[in-house]
């Protein structure tokens, strides 16, 4: 990093208005505003209103998500290691089996480093790729518009691949943080200005352009279906409970395993206790909303106890109980780090509330009343991201009549 300061340091005099290598400055200007903390701190933006500024709350994010990182790494191994049939192992083939022999960390699911080094060889490269492609975009529109590179994307490229199947191709995982990119954020001017949740517009974009690629019971486990042992189905809990015949029970599935983030799933939403881990740093630092965390949480187990009194023998999420619905699926990782994102939920505190609760109530009234799409995360919070500006609306408006009411009864 010293090196590339001095190199832009003696660059600067080139940089003079009129010199050769003027249009070049934007670039530089960006290279050096991506690897060092400007002096001033932002004060005015649209979505940070306190002295933090933009590099130093996203970075807090990133270390947030970090439990969810290595769970994404370890339980993306372990799923793949129990479905291996150890007598198939010797026959596997793709470059990610070359590696692990290679390093001999070999498929043994009780292994620490065995399952984390085989979990990493599906992490990293969707991680690399999101990376390259999105700060790729993130500095042509920067160099285009003359403006700093936002370090807003360190947190869209860290959340987008913890979302993803582990077997997603490469090349869709870096169509899909295009489109976040391009068309959910820097259409509408860059970070502060998007109404969505740009990780999540890039999922919702390759669950409707690759539905066979990116839903179904056979994408959560990365292992060839005719090296797997005998009856593996790889599907996940919200799949399992969807078919069943009978009226829901806890003795049909492993709440801890759940809690802990043991199930197949998308790489970094299984673990419920990595997202309270990275709930309790962002609510400390106060860099998210304490209060969309509990509405989101309140919304769920209203909604989940209103229909569990009501019941069905036909339908088994009717008797599925809210503690269950919070370690399930992508609810946690979508309350935490989602749900919280400050430019796209309401401003307003009580807002919040509104915007939470309601996040809480359709994913649970999603997941009952349609099954075929149990995970409902994803498209109620891109749902509500829609509604945060009536929401705040209504609530600016109601807080000018109280002042106007308040100032004319005091003269």
């Amino acid at each position: 990093m010293k090196i590339l300061r001095s190199f832009l340091d003696r660059q600067a005099h080139h940089f003079e208005k009129g010199g050769r290598l003027e249009k070049w400055f934007p670039l530089w200007e960006a290279a050096d505003t991506f690897f060092y903390t400007p002096p001033s701190v932002a004060r005015g933006s649209s979505h940070v209103r306190d002295a933090i500024d933009l590099k130093r709350m996203m970075m807090l994010v990133v270390i947030a998500a970090l439990p969810c990182v290595f769970m994404a790494m370890y339980n993306t191994g372990l799923q793949a290691n129990l479905a291996i049939d150890p007598a198939q192992a010797a026959t596997l083939e793709g470059w990610r089996h070359a590696v692990i022999r290679l390093l001999g960390s070999g498929y043994a699911p009780s292994s620490l480093i065995s399952n984390v080094v085989h979990g990493s060889l599906y992490f990293l490269p969707l991680y690399a790729v999101t990376m390259i492609v999105g700060l790729t975009w993130e500095v042509l529109f920067a160099v285009v518009r003359k403006i700093e590179v936002n370090e807003g994307f360190f947190v869209t490229g860290l959340l987008f691949p913890l979302i993803l199947p582990p077997e997603t191709p490469l090349w869709q995982a870096a169509l899909g943080i295009s489109f976040g990119v391009v068309i959910a954020k820097e259409l509408f001017g860059g970070t502060g200005m998007n109404f969505v949740n740009p990780a999540l517009a890039a999922r919702a974009f390759l669950f409707f352009a690759y539905p066979a690629e990116i839903s179904g019971d056979k994408v959560w486990t990365a292992v060839p279906a005719d090296k797997a042992v005998d009856g593996f189905s790889g599907a996940t809990p919200l799949a399992e409970i969807r078919v069943l015949d009978r009226p829901f029970s806890g003795d049909d599935f492993s709440w801890f395993n759940a809690f802990i983030g043991l199930e197949p799933g998308s790489m970094g939403e299984t673990s419920a206790l990595a997202c309270l881990i990275g709930a309790v740093i962002l609510i400390v630092t106060r860099v998210g909303s304490w209060r969309t965390m509990a509405a989101v949480t309140l919304g769920t187990i209203g909604m989940a106890v209103l229909l569990n009194a009501i019941g069905s023998h036909s339908n088994a999420w009717f008797g599925v109980p809210f503690w269950w619905h919070m370690v399930l699926g992508g609810w946690a990782f979508g309350t935490v780090f989602m749900a919280t994102d400050p430019v796209t939920s309401p401003f307003a505190d009580a807002g919040k509330w509104v915007y939470g609760i309601i996040m809480g109530a359709l994913i649970v009234l999603i997941r009952v009343f349609n099954p075929a799409y149990p995970e409902s995360v994803m498209l109620v919070i891109l749902f509500m991201n829609v509604m945060a500006p009536m929401i705040d609306h209504y609530f600016m408006r109601a807080n000018v009549r109280r002042r106007t009411a308040r100032v004319a009864r005091h003269g």
